[in-house]
């Protein structure tokens, strides 16, 4: 499914002034971003992110089509969407834990499942890309596990996941 994501963004990358096209070995899903957790938090919130998981099933989700946020026609960040219900109650409840451990959630704002491909750092109208793609959609596939994981900003953001989850077995229909 990123091979076929890749293909489809292929032929824009390089292509919109100002728009920064991170490596594909940096993309992920963020369920929750919790900013700066102290050490001494992170044992607590790893029981508590493992509780949360272990009560959601493995999703089944697709690439659905791109936008931007805020918008495509103000946009600093170009995504790709993903179908998913099931994922917005798994972001809940993994936001849920994090909170009860004492990380503090940055990003107030309502959970929409994306996946980064590019970053302006000025405002940039995005809607012709988006309008290139809207043929777009992927295949299904199912996302079985959930990490921590800990950026390390800097001229190359490198991240390291700390911890990695189970959701649980799908029961069959």
């Amino acid at each position: 499914m990123l091979d076929e994501l890749e293909r489809a963004i292929a032929p824009h990358v390089g292509q919109v002034p100002g728009l920064r096209w991170p490596e594909r070995a940096t993309w992920h899903i963020t369920l929750g971003f919790f900013g700066e957790v102290p050490e001494s938090v992170l044992p607590e919130l790893e029981t508590r992110l493992a509780r949360a998981v272990r009560r959601h099933e493995a999703l089944d989700v697709a690439f659905t089509g791109f936008g931007a946020f805020s918008s495509p026609r103000r946009a600093r960040v170009f995504w790709a969407g993903l179908s998913g219900d099931p994922m917005t109650r798994l972001a809940d409840s993994v936001r849920a834990g994090a909170r009860r451990a004492g990380a503090a959630q940055t990003d107030g704002k309502r959970f929409h499942p994306h996946l980064t491909l590019a970053r302006a750092r000025a405002e940039t109208d995005l809607r012709p890309l988006v309008e290139s793609l809207e043929w777009f959609s992927g295949s299904p596939w199912r996302a079985e596990s959930v990490r921590l994981v800990r950026s390390h900003q800097g001229a190359h953001v490198r991240y390291e996941s700390l911890a990695e989850w189970a959701l649980a077995p799908s029961r069959p229909d």
